[in-house]
């Protein structure tokens, strides 16, 4: 019987958390997103791997969609496009020389950043969540 009512409770928390998951990451609810992993990249030779905050990347970001803007400890950068469809929300703006386009899973909540311009190319693997 315990085999059962297990069963049934992780049926139900695997059939809820996607749509739980798509409420959070809606586009309209403040997310704090890590960054985990970070790649430095030029034209000709493999990427660095590294920690993003040996690169020069925070650790923390805030993203307030009703302000429409993204801050990390340094800095605080306005969002100057936003789209999103069933499967992602996607961020872009400029920083810094830099043109940057994030990208957010709506159900995992899994972070992609690309940062471009001059000769400088860096990607940022994170994950985010609600934030209070």
């Amino acid at each position: 019987m315990r085999i059962i009512a297990g069963l049934i409770l992780f049926g139900l928390c695997v059939a809820v958390s996607p749509a739980f998951a798509e409420d959070v990451f809606d586009g309209t609810k403040p997310l704090l997103c890590s960054s985990i992993e970070a790649l430095d990249c030029d034209a000709g030779t493999p990427c660095e791997r590294g920690i993003p905050e040996t690169m020069g990347a925070p650790q923390f970001l805030r993203i307030d969609f009703a302000k429409n803007e993204i801050a990390g400890p340094l800095r605080t950068t306005k969002i100057r496009s936003m789209e999103k469809d069933d499967d992602q929300i996607v961020l872009q703006g400029y920083e810094i020389r830099l043109g940057w386009t994030l990208a957010i899973d709506r159900v995992t909540g899994n972070m992609r950043i690309t940062f471009a311009g001059g000769d400088a190319t860096f990607i940022i693997f994170g994950a985010c969540t609600a934030y209070p």
